[in-house]
């Protein structure tokens, strides 16, 4: 067991350092970045979806190659990750595999939301709208699916369906009801306009 805690710390540090690069922290010239001024807001935003999710796999990835073998394929047409663990044989490992996804999307949003730094970015938004929208599939129409993180945890005994649900649903939960009373956050998916209104939704040209 003691082998697989430097991977994890590595996991974690990556997460976090992440989180301190993405997010606008440090230089003041960051600040434009804010909710208000950006240029290219739902660009941004959906660049920090996207990136949240890449690390979800990163960390699977991380994980298989210190305790398996990682490979790619696809199952029904999307692509997957798959440990190259023998899960029969080492359920233990699979577990790690399986449930480092949603752990390394928890870490990171937890570090946003409790490192101080100026708030409301929208990379930032879209790193929050990332892990919390991926938990949010995997607690409910992604819970049984034949490659689901989830479903994969309750396999190889390390948490029940409704356990695993229920620990990284709270956590999802939580950090969405800060993000809610954060004024950083307000029309978190919304951009005020210079008149005072506000465009939702995402433009295309």
């Amino acid at each position: 067991m003691l082998r697989f805690f430097p991977v994890v710390r590595r996991i974690v540090c990556a997460g976090f350092v992440v989180v301190r690069i993405a997010s606008p922290t440090i230089a003041h010239a960051q600040s434009r970045d804010s909710v208000v001024l950006s240029t290219n807001y739902w660009e941004k935003l959906t660049l920090g979806v996207v990136t949240s999710i890449l690390l979800h796999e990163s960390a699977h990835i991380a994980v298989a190659l210190a305790v398996g073998n990682p490979h790619f394929g696809f199952d029904k047409l999307r692509p997957t990750v798959y440990s190259g663990i023998n899960s029969r044989l080492e359920p233990h490992k699979q577990y790690l595999f399986s449930v480092a996804g949603l752990t390394m999307q928890s870490l990171i949003d937890e570090g946003i939301l409790d490192i101080p730094h100026h708030r409301g970015a929208a990379f930032e938004r879209g790193l929050l709208a990332g892990g919390i929208g991926t938990t949010l599939f995997y607690i409910t129409i992604g819970r049984r699916g034949s490659v689901s993180d989830i479903e994969y945890m309750a396999r190889m005994h390390g948490m029940t369906r409704n356990q695993s649900t229920l620990v990284f649903g709270g956590i999802a939960a939580m950090h969405t009801l800060r993000v809610a009373r954060d004024s950083h956050y307000a029309n978190f998916f919304a951009r005020p306009r210079p008149d005072g209104g506000m465009d939702v939704g995402i433009n295309v040209r």
